[in-house]
């Protein structure tokens, strides 16, 4: 916690980091600020000022400029309080990024060219086309050996002009920089310019996870990592997946995969049976109707279980020459599939209305039309529409 005064305070809106409407609110400068304004791949902090929360923290020029959703009194004494479990964590993801950029390049010679801190695991961007699996286990390896060693972290200040700033690591300065620069140093491994946050030896970051590497852009290559809290995170949503896996498939952590590759084998083969089994069922359905002494102008059939294959079958068989044929496969009360077929001139009319009918689109060609279909509860119209067309073609019908 902290104790401040309101600079200033204006209105102003936060448009939500997923998207959607912008939030009212004012944008409050205080005198001096614990919360961190997001910058240098670090997300910003979050808190309370007396008891309004914080909703994001950016930086203007000198200034930490807080969004918050309700007004505050420029001149007023306020307590700032700090959200530190959000703090914690992005100190040891930051400080974490120092020491396996400052390691790949000891060690490979791999320079870090950008890194971001997500909210699930973080990303160092490598100026190299490729990482080994081997290059990653040593880079791990080594990393956490200097953790154990509990190296000192310590922060300090230079003029923007010091010649000292040239020997330190630097991906450079923003061109509204002001005053001094800060230079972050984990002893006798690496100095780096940066504004950021983070832990005061790396004993505080207890352990670091590289999760592997991921093609990058312009030839470079990300590697994801975890730090600290978010490992033992990992390891407990790991063990809910195996605990759960276990149960379910009635044997040990080791067998799950090959339990896996066997359900997944069996479910492949009982969807070929499947399928060939609607096909016959397609075959038997349009010989059925066929097989009746006096022939109809219009087939409707609804089946729950099919696709379009299932629907392009009874089509074939029973033939669209004379006949009208409107068949749907899905769910009554969701989306699902449909197939008008019949003469050509007949289908290229009423296809798009029957489309419209059942709130989906499709498309057709030589006397078909078919598509996807959102209501299929309202079938009953599009029967009756075709029953209307074809009393209006054939009155004797």
């Amino acid at each position: 916690q902290f104790t401040t005064r309101v600079v200033s305070c204006r209105a102003a809106e936060l448009r939500p980091e997923g998207g959607g409407e912008p939030v009212p609110g004012v944008q409050v400068v205080l005198e001096d600020t614990i919360l961190f304004p997001e910058g240098g791949g670090q997300p910003d902090d979050r808190g309370l000022i007396g008891d309004v929360p914080v909703l994001r923290v950016t930086r203007r020029g000198p200034e930490a400029v807080h969004f918050v959703p309700a007004a505050l009194e420029p001149g007023a004494e306020v307590l700032l309080s700090l959200d530190w479990e959000r703090r914690f964590d992005h100190m040891q993801q930051h400080s974490g990024q120092h020491l396996i950029s400052a390691i790949a390049e000891q060690m490979f010679g791999f320079k870090t060219t950008s890194w971001e801190l997500g909210r699930q695991r973080s990303v160092i961007e490598l100026d190299t086309p490729v990482v080994t699996a081997e290059q990653v286990t040593a880079l791990e390896k080594s990393v956490n050996e200097k953790i154990r060693d509990r190296v000192p972290v310590t922060v300090r200040e230079l003029a923007a002009d010091d010649p000292e700033v040239e020997t330190v690591r630097s991906r450079g300065l923003p061109d509204d920089h002001v005053g001094p620069v800060r230079v972050v140093d984990i002893k006798g491994i690496d100095s780096n310019l940066c504004c950021g946050t983070h832990v005061s030896n790396l004993s505080d970051l207890q352990v670091i996870k590289l999760l592997g590497v991921e093609k990058g852009k312009k030839n470079k290559t990300n590697l994801v990592f975890l730090a600290g809290n978010r490992v033992l995170k990992s390891i407990e949503q790991s063990h809910s997946t195996e605990k759960a896996l276990t149960s379910l498939l009635k044997n040990g952590p080791g067998e799950h995969v090959e339990a896996v590759r066997r359900l997944q084998s069996s479910v492949k083969l009982l969807q070929k049976n499947n399928l060939n089994l609607l096909r016959d069922i397609a075959v038997l359905i349009a010989r059925d109707f066929k097989s009746k002494p006096a022939p109809r102008q219009l087939f409707v059939l609804h089946r729950k279980e099919g696709d379009s294959e299932f629907m392009n079958i009874i089509a074939n068989e029973i033939g669209t020459e004379e006949t009208l044929l409107f068949l749907t496969v899905g769910d009554e009360k969701e989306a699902g599939l449909f197939l008008l077929a019949g003469p050509v001139e007949a289908v290229e009319n009423l296809g798009p209305r029957v489309a419209e009918l059942l709130g989906g689109k499709g498309a057709g060609k030589r006397g078909r039309f078919q598509g996807k279909a959102a209501k299929m509860s309202r079938r009953g119209e599009v029967q009756a529409l075709l029953q209307e067309f074809i009393s209006h073609q054939n009155p004797e019908a």
